[in-house]
């Protein structure tokens, strides 16, 4: 195994400091190479030394300003501070440099759904689910935006993908309470709010919703 990729197993084992050394002797023996910078950022960024990790990232774009991944790190660093508007930046500079994964299209479409721009974050999730078909988290965003944009059947359609995939997942159970709430479903509501609960029983969101139902119900049939 090569000193790069022993590095890197390292980081992924948590192994840091033996990780750091590595990829410090990388950067020596060559200080000309932007990956070893971006390496190096990486594992600053795992370790939550984000100062450090952002001057990693731009000496890497200062060797070669091309270089996409560390455009990708750079908006990483900055979304882990809540520095989102900053983190949009990168993730486009990162897609404009021929970066097209799954996981720096969901990253963009996340920093605009932070910002509460719903509407401008949906393609970009959407692109993601596209590379990246069977990712629950991506398809769960991507329903979430929808659902803020008031686009009710498409974001129930995604709803139902997730669960699909995944069958436990209570957040889609109780967004698609949600839906069936604001489609004036109200039994079909409380079907989904009790699996919501019965799946995670401190959902909060899913008891107060299952509350709020079974009390409108109720007034309903006196």
């Amino acid at each position: 195994m090569d000193k790069n990729k022993q590095a890197i197993q390292y980081m992924k084992e948590k192994k840091y400091e033996e990780a750091a050394v590595l990829f410090n002797e990388l950067i020596e023996e060559n200080p000309n190479d932007p990956i070893g910078f971006i390496n190096f950022g990486n594992l600053l960024l795992h370790m939550n030394d984000y100062e450090r990790a952002e001057r990693f990232f731009k000496r890497a774009l200062k060797l070669d300003e091309t270089t996409a991944t560390a455009y990708y790190g750079l908006g990483n660093t900055y979304f882990e501070q809540g520095r989102y508007d900053q983190a949009q930046v990168q993730f486009q500079q990162a897609i404009d440099h021929n970066l097209h994964e799954a996981d720096v299209y969901y990253m963009l479409g996340y920093t605009f759904q932070k910002q509460e721009q719903d509407r401008l974050a949906i393609p970009f999730l959407l692109r993601a689910t596209e590379l990246d078909p069977d990712n629950v988290e991506f398809l769960f965003q991507y329903g979430l935006s929808l659902a803020q944009s008031e686009l009710i059947d498409q974001a129930e359609t995604v709803f139902q993908q997730v669960l699909a995939i995944d069958t436990e997942h209570s957040d889609a159970y109780y967004n698609l309470g949600v839906v069936s709430l604001f489609n004036e479903q109200a039994e079909q509501a409380l079907e989904y709010f009790n699996k919501a609960v019965d799946i995670q029983p401190d959902h909060f969101l899913a008891q107060n919703g299952k509350k709020q139902v079974e009390i409108a119900l109720n007034d309903s049939n006196e």
